[in-house]
């Protein structure tokens, strides 16, 4: 198959799956057929799926992480004067290192808000349908939810990570308390201990909570800074931390914090399927 005729296959597939889709009808141009794609894999629920489906998807899915680039996170300069921090702009589904870190809710699932925008749906979409279906069986044993400040580890599948660290922060309602704080600060130290028993070198961290949940934006960074120069200094862990942002307001922030020149930190990658 073409890599066209691929992804109009997987829709066919995915369509076929439920009968409230019958009346849909494949659109004819491309940019359309992929929102249509990623669509339905953001509203399926967690349930088997054929190898061939996974053949194929791994294939179209891979295809278009290598046309949107990758960006190797070893080559990242480093923070002048410590090698452990990188501050790096971009769309961290394209970075390799060994762990990325992604932003979830309780359910660990994904988002399943067709085409939505957060980090959380954008990892999902890239890395398959796989992930939602190994996140509900380790959700499935656990018998809970996730508990805000923690986090899980599974495979990144079709990114060209190695792993993804799953952390639930701290969603903001009003005014940022000391738990929130404490919260948001104990998902930096849970995601670099899972990723230093896993053997990892390299984690680059997203603006975690600082989305949809609502944490202030200065205020989440100063604590990322905190917390993990804290954890490497204390734990001397072997291990780089690369902090990502996507908006040009995080860099600024994280550019004054860590006393970074404009050039030192920037990045590309847009955050489009």
């Amino acid at each position: 198959m073409t890599h066209g005729e691929q992804r109009v296959y997987l829709i066919r597939e995915l369509l076929g799956e439920d009968p409230r889709y019958a009346g849909i009808s494949i659109p004819s141009q491309e940019q359309e057929q992929k929102d249509l794609l990623r669509s339905l894999m953001n509203v399926r629920l967690p349930k088997p799926i054929s190898r061939d489906f996974l053949q194929v998807q791994d294939e179209f899915l891979q295809y278009e992480r290598d046309k949107r680039g990758v960006t190797d996170g070893a080559a990242l300069p480093s923070l002048p004067g410590n090698p452990q921090l990188v501050l790096w702009q971009g769309d961290i589904t394209t970075l390799q290192v060994d762990a990325i870190v992604n932003a979830a809710n309780s359910g660990m699932l994904g988002c399943f808000h067709p085409l939505h925008g957060c980090i959380d749906n954008i990892v999902h979409s890239r890395s398959g349908i796989q992930l939602r279906l190994f996140c509900a069986d380790m959700m499935h044993k656990q018998g809970h939810e996730e508990p805000t400040g923690q986090a899980k580890i599974t495979p990144a599948f079709n990114l060209p990570s190695q792993y993804i660290l799953h952390t639930v922060g701290p969603i903001i309602y009003g005014p940022v308390s000391k738990q929130d704080c404490e919260a948001l600060a104990s998902c930096y130290r849970s995601c670099l201990k899972l990723a230093v028993e896993n053997n990892c070198r390299s984690i680059a961290f997203c603006c975690i909570s600082t989305g949809e949940f609502h944490f202030p934006q200065e205020q989440a960074a100063q604590i990322a800074v905190k917390t993990v120069s804290s954890f490497l200094r204390t734990q001397q862990a072997d291990i780089r931390v690369i902090f990502n942002v996507f908006k040009d307001e995080d860099l600024r922030i994280y550019q004054r914090l860590l006393a970074v020149p404009a050039l030192d930190a920037m990045g590309t990658g847009e955050r489009r399927w």
